[in-house]
């Protein structure tokens, strides 16, 4: 009874030590996953507000598609937020100040579109900087919010962003209508179980802006109010 006993000890002891030793493995050989984890945590990907929505326009392109977007959202006394590209805005200074001067929020898409998963600390930084300092010159309000180009980013960009005063903003729906060019598709991604907090992707394109008046009917008749960013994630 005391050998059985002593066997089934050690075999518990041994199950124990097997488990510690699968566990600390997975620290040491997948630390890229838990990092992941805490990086996102430090990424806005939808806001907090019970009836807001915030439609965000990442633009590097379509400077007529923009200024036909500020003038339907006037028409709805609704508020966005423009991610704007730098390299774009240093063209486009005039369009840049319109969007500012009707009450818009502007926020940094970097400066050249460029992948910021791919590049350092000290490379994430330059980008962020450059672009916030640019764009807060021109449109004479600190800009405060950053998304990255396609969606890509890394621990230095968040990290890089954080250090600049900046938060780091994902989206909670997508459009993808820089992809499919087809106004009916733009509107039914926009309103899919569309409520408070959400954060909607667009950009400037002609059949955003044609989708653009019955999305905003869409969140009007269902009590939901076109708010920036910053009102919709503070």
């Amino acid at each position: 009874m005391k050998k059985l006993s002593s066997r089934m000890a050690a075999a518990i002891t041994n199950a124990f030590l097997i488990c510690v030793v699968l566990a600390i493995g997975t620290v040491c050989f997948f630390p890229s996953a838990q990092a992941a984890s805490r990086v996102q945590d430090r990424v806005y990907y939808k806001g907090n507000s019970e009836n807001g929505v915030s439609l965000m326009f990442n633009v590097y392109w379509g400077t007529e598609e923009v200024r036909r977007i500020l003038d339907i959202l006037d028409g709805y006394e609704g508020k966005a937020t423009f991610f704007l590209g730098g390299s774009w805005a240093d063209d486009n200074t005039d369009c840049v100040k319109e969007i500012a001067v009707r009450g818009h929020e502007i926020g940094s898409h970097g400066y050249f579109h460029r992948e910021h998963d791919k590049l350092n600390y000290e490379a994430n930084y330059s980008e962020i900087k450059t672009s916030v300092n640019f764009l807060s010159l021109i449109s004479g309000k600190q800009v405060v919010l950053f998304a990255p180009p396609s969606g890509a980013y890394n621990e230095n960009t968040v990290t890089a962003a954080e250090k600049l005063g900046v938060k780091t903003v994902m989206w909670s729906k997508d459009t993808i209508d820089w992809r499919d060019k087809d106004a009916e598709l733009c509107y039914r991604r926009a309103i899919k179980d569309a409520k408070g907090g959400d954060l909607v992707l667009m950009h400037p394109m002609p059949h955003t802006a044609e989708a653009l008046p019955r999305i905003l009917e869409y969140y009007r008749a269902n009590g939901l109010k076109l708010i920036t960013v910053s009102e919709n994630i503070g």
